[in-house]
């Protein structure tokens, strides 16, 4: 079937009766006003876009609200050119709450300001009610506070510091947000007000060579550019410009299309009424402008509309004097997800001469409804259409229905608004893995110490730098930066502090060595399973079949490509002989439900039965309301056991079960029970296996072997460890979150009995329920009875940890069943608790929980397609500790799922961890350090590939090569660093050391190379060093060298020190004897006795005059080329 695009749609209007009428009648008369009645969807994208086209005028949308301007914003993207299309935000969360500015929009705002007034052709700007009450500086303002720099210019250092100075930007070390600037020798980085990114100016002398943006995440370049303007905070309240309103800004002959004026005029008084309380509350020491200077009001809102051509979209116009016009468009029926029904009405239309487009999100929906109309076998007249619109529509005047798969499905179309910058404040990974002086380190040969921070010391004349770390006693160790690797953060249990070792005592080597004999043990009993089960012969499910593809196409979000993934090996595993044992990992809410969901659905359709085991009985209810829902309209039994469920209720399910009426059973522990028969069990899915008690588990363990079991796991599995397990366990990790659910509104705020007030009562209007988490036990009641004041209609219900569990098990489940409005409870709902209906969450002294609560806490909020809020009620940030100031806003900032993710999973990843592999291993963990820790698992699921489980890893093994070294020693009186005047942060040169100490490849040594040289210019001959003696360790572990010394112009090269090695045997050894054989002038052998504590003497290559790091790089390659 011809696939169109939705360009091919949009074309179709250029024959529209309706669309040319409006084009003529604004040609004829700018200050034309017209209302048009009626349904217009995304109709009235495709109206504007041929408007603009026609009638080329700049073209002004003002919605009520944010959202609704997102999703036409989106629309018009989609259909044109995204250059022409602005979208015009409000700076504020609240009027004259200092630090309640949105610095990202105030960079959108001051962007959009500066193309307008320098622009040639004319744009759309999409804008909604709150951004137009805020009034902006004038053009003339604007440029007065402007400075351009263009390549080529003369732009002295001293000069630029002043002109920035003046603006009140702030010099740092590294831009990282507006406002900003930095100076590194003759580069110069600033971040104005008037871009997204930041920009990169290169001088040559006084003399501007090139301009570039970069990003604050990498500080990279992304593009170069010629000219560049640089804007101050124009929002800023210390700039005593003159204000207007935005409608005065905008050129006079804009055309404006608004939804109903008078509801516009409506919220533009709201947002007036609420800045003049703000000001009026507002402490006497802090001198701010007055409302009428900052926001629009009502009158002059209607004054200034009206001498502008206006269409309106409303059933009543403003106007007095206005042309009317019914809208041709009607909207998209509703389907219900019968697409038999679907299948009737395109036919309908069809017959009718109208054209059927279907629009896709992507591909994959495409191929959907091609499956599902193949499979219901009915001819169908439709194009395919690849590309996304807010609502479909049928319009009658051209013959042409635009249905949309969203709404066929009933799935959440999301808006995507771009969010220029991320703030400073936030945590970033990069801090939480940088080292501060007094942090814990681990030295995987002495232990655990203290970082002391950088140090230059002075060998034999030559500088070099070194770590400092200190032990026991105080003693010191220095250690060579190229030992980097060596090192680690600490990383415990909830920041617990870790026993200092001591230097020269055998215990961190004991330690070490009993803490691998316990993984070896636990590896081995791993891999055992992981190869009985590859010996086994299980049940081969059949391919999927039409319900299979029906039940994924109902699924109300989109597929990630992680889930997708997950999907298709489940079922990969399902359909192959052999029995599957797949772990199914990844953070709350990112669709491990839908995964199993599926599994199961795919096991019902060919007979088996399925058992879904879950930890409590709440999560039991919960699967089970989950389960049941979405598989409603397929012919499945599910059903559910716990001890909430007795007597005739309960006999009916294990009757069920044993005659095969039941297909899908879910309960907690008692589902092992051997009491229980099942007629032909075949899928058995374990939701947070680590929960259960030995006995449950050991159940399992005789299960594994002869059934297909799923394991699903919220607790995030470090990366390292992932590819050790994937030795032993079959392993999916979902870490994208689903692309179409809305991220959680986040706000910090003060504790006000009015934002409680207004909060649960807004979500108890839409129908909805609220958590408010309060973590005092003593003091719940307080809460709860506030709450009943401020809301006496809210329906209040207490929860906490104390409380006898059959109480609090009846609680939950009223609160799930909405006899409840608000839950007022302590951390208790913390995991697993799941209410799509919840969507407002109030944290109490948010301040005083960490970041992967706060995270775990928001995520049970968001779970539908409603938009959520979470409100971190905390004192105010100036009070905080840096760290609880950093923390929440980290939370605030990281709304989307996922974004945060990385942060909030570093401290659940031991828990992760120490679930997977038993308590007594959180234990080693604890005692020698999280990375350590995997250092030494890896180490010995390695050694267990070599020897005991060689056969089993053979395939995986012919394809490596082989390394007969595992690290090498460099010791050197060459300088190899980075200079201090090359760059002088240490904080910075440490993490850049650490950067380079993880690269494996050539190809991103030359990026690191590239991107070193993009931040902080031409490489020195130091660095140069430290670069290349990378490729020497990457060549002597090839050649088998375990150290280097460079030293008084000779390169001394330690083979390893291990006689019966293999490396002896190999055909490196013996081309590197003919190659010093063959060039004794300049190349010998030498033999070492034996130091302290060594067997055997060691053997070296000696070269000679060797006097930069280049000539011993050159010296080594030659040997591997020969």
């Amino acid at each position: 079937m011809e696939q169109k695009t939705i360009h091919n749609v949009f074309s179709l209007y250029d024959s529209s009766d309706f669309v040319q009428k409006l084009i003529v009648n604004f040609k004829n008369n700018p200050q034309h006003k017209v209302n048009i009645k009626g349904f217009l969807g995304s109709g009235l994208s495709i109206l504007t876009g041929h408007l603009y086209d026609r009638v080329a005028r700049p073209t002004i949308l003002i919605f009520d609200d944010k959202e609704e301007a997102a999703y036409v914003l989106n629309d018009l993207e989609t259909l044109f050119d995204k250059e022409q299309i602005l979208f015009f935000p409000s700076s504020y969360k609240r009027p004259y709450e200092i630090e309640e500015v949105n610095n990202a929009n105030v960079v959108i705002r001051t962007e959009v300001l500066n193309v307008l007034s320098h622009s040639k052709r004319p744009k759309i700007v999409v804008t909604y009610a709150e951004a137009l009450s805020e009034k902006v500086v004038t053009k003339k303002a604007l440029s007065t506070n402007t400075l351009k720099v263009k390549v080529g210019n003369d732009l002295g250092i001293d000069f630029l510091t002043e002109v920035l100075s003046s603006y009140n930007f702030h010099r740092v070390d590294f831009v990282s947000e507006p406002g900003e600037f930095s100076i590194r020798g003759g580069i110069i980085d600033v971040f104005s007000f008037s871009n997204e990114h930041p920009y990169r100016i290169s001088l040559f002398g006084d003399e501007v060579e090139t301009i570039r943006t970069f990003d604050i995440e990498n500080q990279l370049s992304i593009a170069t550019t010629k000219e560049i303007t640089i804007i101050p905070n124009l929002e800023s309240k210390s700039i005593n410009e003159k204000r207007e309103s935005f409608l005065e800004y905008i050129s006079k002959d804009s055309l404006i299309i608004a939804k109903n004026i008078s509801v516009l005029a409506k919220q533009i008084t709201k947002n007036f009424e609420q800045a003049e309380n703000a000001f009026a509350e507002l402490k006497g020491e802090i001198k701010q402008a007055e409302p009428n200077q900052l926001f629009l009001n009502k009158n002059a809102f209607l004054q200034q509309i009206s001498s502008f051509g206006v269409i309106e979209c409303s059933m009543k116009s403003y106007f007095e004097t206005v042309e009317e016009i019914e809208s041709p468009f009607k909207p998209q029926p509703s389907f219900n997800k019968q697409f038999e029904l679907l299948i009737d009405d395109l036919n309908e239309h069809k017959n009718e001469g109208f054209k059927n487009a279907l629009i896709c999100s992507n591909e994959n929906q495409i191929k959907r409804f091609e499956e599902i109309f193949d499979d219901i076998g009915k001819e169908v007249s439709y194009i395919p259409v690849l590309g996304s619109i807010y609502q479909g529509f049928i319009d009658e005047e051209i013959k042409l229905t635009c249905y949309t798969d969203h709404q066929i499905f009933g799935r959440y179309h999301k808006f995507n608004l771009r969010n220029s910058f991320s703030k400073k404040e936030a945590i970033t990974l990069k801090e939480i893995n940088s080292l501060q002086v007094g942090d814990f380190v681990t030295h995987i040969d002495y232990g655990i110490g203290k970082f002391a921070g950088l140090v230059r010391l002075n060998n034999n004349g030559v500088t070099q730098e070194s770590i400092k770390l200190i032990y026991q006693n105080n003693d010191i160790l220095y250690v060579n930066i190229h030992s980097l690797h060596k090192i680690a953060k600490f990383r415990g249990k909830d920041g617990a502090e870790p026993k200092i070792s001591k230097l020269g005592s055998p215990a961190w080597k004991n330690l070490k060595n009993k803490t691998k004999a316990k993984v070896k043990e636990i590896a081995f009993d791993l891999i055992k399973l992981y190869a009985k089960r590859r010996a086994r012969k299980g049940f081969a499910y059949s391919p999927d079949t039409y319900l299979q593809n029906e039940l994924e196409a109902s699924f109300i979000y989109e597929d990630t490509p992680d889930q997708y993934k997950a999907t298709q090996d489940v079922k990969a595993d399902m359909e192959s002989e052999r029995p599957m044992d797949r772990l199914v990992c990844g953070d709350v809410g990112f669709g491990k439900t839908e995964v199993a969901i599926r599994a199961a659905m795919k096991a019902a359709v060919d007979g088996k039965q399925v058992a879904v085991l879950v930890p409590t009985t709440i999560l039991a209810f919960q699967h089970f309301k989950t389960f049941s829902e979405r598989l409603r309209d397929l012919p499945v039994k599910v059903a559910y056991l716990n001890r909430f469920v007795t007597g005739a209720k309960k006999k009916a399910v294990l009757d069920g079960l044993k005659s095969g009426q039941v297909d899908i059973v879910i309960g907690t522990h008692q589902l092992v029970n051997p009491k229980i028969e099942y007629k032909d069990l075949g899928l058995l899915i374990v939701d947070e296996e680590h929960k259960f008690g030995v006995g449950v588990k050991d159940k399992l363990k005789t299960l594994r072997e002869n059934i297909d079991t799923l394991t699903l796991t919220a607790t995030p599995i470090p990366r390292t460890l992932q590819f050790s397990l994937m030795a032993a366990r079959d392993l999916s990790v979902i870490k994208t979150p689903p692309p179409n659910r809305q991220p959680v509104d986040t706000q910090l705020v003060g504790f006000n009995e009015e934002i409680f007030r207004d909060a649960i009562m807004y979500e108890m209007q839409r129908g909805g329920q609220v958590y408010i988490i309060h973590n005092r036990v003593q003091s719940l009641k307080d809460i709860a009875g506030m709450v009943q004041r401020l809301v006496p209609d809210a329906r209040v219900a207490i929860g906490h940890g104390q409380m006898d569990g059959k109480e609090l098990e009846a609680v939950l489940l009223d609160f799930i069943d909405g006899r409840y409005d608000v839950f007022v409870s302590t951390t208790i709902i913390e995991s697993g608790l799941d209410v799509p209906n919840a969507n407002t969450i109030l944290i109490n002294d948010a301040q005083n929980f960490g970041l992967a609560d706060l995270h775990q806490m928001r995520g049970r909020v968001g779970r539908s397609n409603r938009k959520a809020f979470c409100y971190l009620v905390a004192p105010p940030l100036s009070v905080l500790t840096d760290e609880a100031r950093k923390r929440l806003q980290a939370i605030e900032q990281f709304s989307d799922l996922g974004s945060g993710f990385n942060i909030a999973m570093k401290d659940l990843e031991i828990r992760g961890a120490g679930n997977l592999l038993g308590a007594e291993q959180t234990g080693f963990m604890m005692d020698i350090g999280f990375e350590t820790y995997q250092k030494i698992l890896n180490e010995a699921i390695e050694e267990l590939k070599e020897t005991d489980f060689k056969d089993l890893f053979e395939d995986q093994k012919s394809g490596e090569v082989k390394s007969y070294v595992s690290d090498v020693q460099i010791d050197s009186d060459l300088q190899i660093m980075f200079p201090d005047e090359y760059i002088e942060s240490s904080e910075e040169r440490l993490l850049l050391y650490k950067e380079l100490a993880d690269i494996e490849t050539e190809t991103d040594l030359q990026t690191f190379k590239n991107n070193l040289i993009d931040r902080f210019g031409k490489l020195p001959i130091e660095a140069e060093n430290l670069l290349e003696s990378i490729q020497l360790k990457w060549i002597s572990k090839k050649l088998g060298f375990e150290r280097l010394v460079m030293k008084n112009g000779i390169l001394l090269a330690y083979f390893i020190n291990k006689p019966q090695s293999e490396f002896y045997q190999s055909e490196e050894f013996r081309l590197i004897l003919n190659y010093v054989q063959n060039n004794p002038k300049n190349i010998s052998f030498k033999e070492k006795s034996p130091k302290k504590g060594e067997e055997y003497p060691t053997l070296l290559v000696r070269f000679e005059h060797i006097k930069t790091v280049h000539e011993a790089l050159q010296n080594l390659q030659n040997l591997l080329i020969h």
